[in-house]
């Protein structure tokens, strides 16, 4: 278990080596305030309609964010993979209700730290959060992005850009989630994959 330990912080390690340098005792400091966590397809991470009090950094999985639609139905809002960070973040960092929740899609892999250690590291890492806030906003504009290019196009062609845009995905969560994401009814997502 050690050595799983040693290398889900090597793969955090080297990520956010890529957005500043971070000497060993920042190392060390981040290290000693987060933890790995192991968890299964359908474990529910954050809860919609409470606070956010975790923040995860994916080593390996997938977890999805789900929202409510005006019928009451959750549907999968979008999905976050490896070497992505996943928070409810609005709720993270304002402590307020948080109105989706986050689900692991396929068993998954995180690094995890709660708002208490992060403010912890914060404190005696003062870049850390000037690097996680700028990581955030580059990976929100990503989502935005992606999301935007699925819009105004009919099911079959958003289903062939989502094959084309998250492979990554597309083969390791359930079809049930992929037609969720993409707004198809369980109907025509059949058909249409089985004209793909």
């Amino acid at each position: 278990m050690y050595s799983i330990i040693l290398k889900m912080h090597d793969i955090f390690f080297r990520y956010l080596n890529l957005y500043g340098n971070i000497s060993q005792h920042d190392t060390d400091i981040i290290r000693n305030n987060t933890s790995v966590r192991c968890v299964k397809e359908g474990e529910i991470l954050l809860h919609k309609n409470r606070q956010a009090q975790e923040m995860f950094f994916i080593c390996e999985g997938i977890l999805k964010i789900l929202v409510t639609n005006s019928k009451g139905v959750d549907i999968v809002y979008f999905f976050r993979s490896e070497n992505q960070l996943c928070t409810l973040l609005d709720s993270f960092i304002n402590h307020i209700i948080a109105e989706q929740s986050v689900v692991a899609a396929c068993n998954a892999t995180l690094i995890t730290f709660t708002r208490a250690q992060f403010s912890t590291i914060c404190n005696s890492v003062p870049f850390f959060n000037d690097m996680i806030h700028k990581i955030m906003q580059q990976e929100l504009i990503n989502k935005v992005k992606i999301r935007s290019e699925y819009l105004g196009e009919d099911a079959t062609t958003r289903y062939h850009n989502f094959l084309s845009r998250q492979p990554e995905i597309a083969t390791r969560v359930s079809m049930q989630d992929i037609a969720s994401y993409l707004e198809i009814t369980p109907q025509s997502f059949s058909r249409i994959r089985r004209n793909v």
